[in-house]
């Protein structure tokens, strides 16, 4: 028996199969990144400000607001499975708003920045899915939401160093290197 020779592949269909990341997609990472920074960080502005987007003035957190209460309070009174959950968190409040408003500003500036994307991608993916929980029962889709999939993104972030793209990643690497949770 004599082996087959093996075929040859046409260079054109290998350089299709075995495409390299191309640079520009590692700026739109940087850039979705910079961008869901703002919303956390818009998120914490608004609450503690109370600018008339989601948190009118009279509710801002500097003027005795709860950033926490509505939320967590609606879902409650919406028939949330993990109403218990909810309502052992406001019991603690306002450890829990000042957690809340830490953990969006933290998470916002590390965003923006793209420093500590770990911590950025697991706190965020935490505060995220929370989120994703407390909107129990689903409205429009039955398994999942945008929270699910920006946990998702978060994830996929830290695993692809976006904070080196249009960001301070590769500054930083060097600063804490030695402490690799802290990248």
């Amino acid at each position: 028996m004599t082996a087959s020779p093996t075929p040859t592949i046409p260079a054109s269909t290998t350089q299709a199969l075995h495409t390299e990341p191309s640079p520009w997609g590692f700026t739109a990472l940087g850039i979705v990144r910079i961008l869901l920074g703002f919303t956390f960080l818009w998120a914490f502005l608004d609450k503690l400000f109370g600018l008339g987007f989601s948190t009118p003035a009279e509710r801002a957190w500097l003027n005795g607001g709860s950033p926490t209460s509505g939320f967590l309070g609606g879902s409650i009174e919406a028939g949330n499975p993990f109403a218990g959950f909810w309502t052992f968190w406001l019991s603690l409040n306002p450890f829990t708003d000042a957690l809340f408003m830490l953990g969006l500003l933290g998470i916002g500036v590390a965003l923006l920045l793209g420093i500590g994307m770990r911590i950025a991608a697991v706190s965020g993916t935490a505060m995220y899915l929370l989120m994703y929980l407390a909107a129990f029962p689903m409205t429009t889709n039955p398994l999942y939401d945008d929270h699910v999939i920006m946990a998702a993104v978060l994830i996929a972030m830290a695993g692809l160093a976006a904070g080196d793209h249009v960001g301070l990643g590769r500054r930083w690497r060097r600063l804490v290197r030695g402490n690799s949770f802290l990248i």
